[in-house]
C-alpha cells in the first residue's frame, strides 16, 4: 500500500534553477538547470557539485549502471550521453522536431529509461510524437503520435509508459502492446513517475494548481501530496526508500517528501 502521509522538507535552496531530477548509482540526486545550462549533483552534506556546463540547455536525465549519463538538450532537440570522466557529451540522436519559441513548441524536455527493454523513451515535444531509442541512439522507433506537447516520461516495471502532455491537459498511458489511453483533467502536467504501488505521481505546473498529485490508476482517485511553497514545480523523482523529490526552478528549491 502506498504511504498515506509524508513530511516535507527543503533539501536545496538558492542553487540555480533546478529542473529535471535523477539519482546516480551512489544514490546522489542529480539535477539539470536549463536556464543556467548546467547539470549538478546534490551531495549528502547539502553542498552542490557542478558536473557539466552544457550550452544547449540540459533537461531530462538518465543514469546507467556504468555511470554514463544520458540527457536531453532542449535548445538543440538532441539526446546526448556523457561517459564517466568525460568533459564533452556525445550526440546519440537529433530528434525530428524543430523547436521554436512558439507556445508549446519548445524542444525536448523529459526522457525516461524503460527497465523492461533497457531503452530510452523520448517525447519529441515540437512534433507531439513519442519514440523508443536504443542506448546507443542507433535504433529509433515511433511509439505514439498526436500528443499536444509531450514533456515528461515515466515507465513502470511492467513496461507501461506514461507521458505528461503539458499543453494537452493530460497524462497518456502507452501499454507494451502499443495501446494509447488519455487520462484528462489536469492543468499543465510537466512530469510523471510511477510510484510502484499502482499510482502515478504527477507534477502539475498550472498556476492555479502548482502541486504534486498522486493518481490511482485503478480507482481514479487523485490526491494532492504537496503544493506549499511552489512557484513553478518542474522535476520529479523517487529514491530507493520511497522518498519523493520535487524541484521548482522559479522558487529555486528542491523539496523532499518522506513517508511518515
Amino acid at each position: 500500500m502506498a504511504p498515506q502521509r509524508y513530511t516535507a522538507q527543503v533539501v536545496l535552496r538558492g542553487a540555480g534553477r533546478p529542473d529535471d531530477l535523477i539519482f546516480d548509482q551512489q544514490g546522489h540526486l542529480l539535477f539539470s538547470d536549463e536556464i543556467n545550462k548546467t547539470i549538478s549533483r546534490l551531495n549528502a552534506d547539502g553542498s552542490v557539485t557542478l558536473l557539466l556546463k552544457d550550452t544547449n540547455g540540459p533537461e531530462g536525465l538518465i543514469t546507467l549502471p556504468d555511470g554514463t549519463l544520458i540527457f536531453s538538450e532542449q535548445d538543440s532537440n538532441q539526446i546526448v550521453s556523457l561517459a564517466p570522466g568525460a568533459q564533452t557529451p556525445t550526440v546519440l540522436r537529433t530528434l525530428p522536431g524543430t523547436p521554436s519559441t512558439a507556445n508549446c513548441k519548445h524542444g525536448v524536455d523529459g526522457i525516461a529509461l524503460d527497465p523492461t527493454t533497457n531503452t530510452v523513451i523520448v517525447p519529441d515535444s515540437p512534433t507531439g510524437d513519442v519514440y523508443r531509442m536504443s542506448l546507443d541512439g542507433k535504433r529509433f522507433t515511433l511509439l505514439a503520435s498526436g500528443i499536444v506537447r509531450p514533456v515528461g516520461a515515466g515507465v513502470d516495471n511492467q513496461g507501461n509508459i506514461f507521458i505528461a502532455d503539458e499543453c494537452g491537459n493530460a497524462i497518456w498511458r502507452i501499454t507494451p502492446d502499443g495501446k494509447k489511453t488519455r487520462i484528462g483533467g489536469f492543468g499543465m502536467p510537466d512530469d510523471v513517475v510511477p510510484d510502484g504501488y499502482g499510482n502515478v505521481l504527477v507534477i502539475d505546473l498550472e498556476p492555479s494548481i502548482h502541486s504534486l498529485i498522486r493518481l490511482n490508476l485503478v480507482t481514479g482517485k487523485r490526491e494532492t501530496l504537496g503544493s506549499q511553497g511552489y512557484i513553478e514545480p518542474q522535476g520529479l523523482g523517487i529514491d530507493s526508500h520511497g522518498n519523493i523529490f520535487v524541484s521548482d526552478d522559479y522558487a529555486n528549491l528542491i523539496m523532499k517528501y518522506t513517508p511518515a
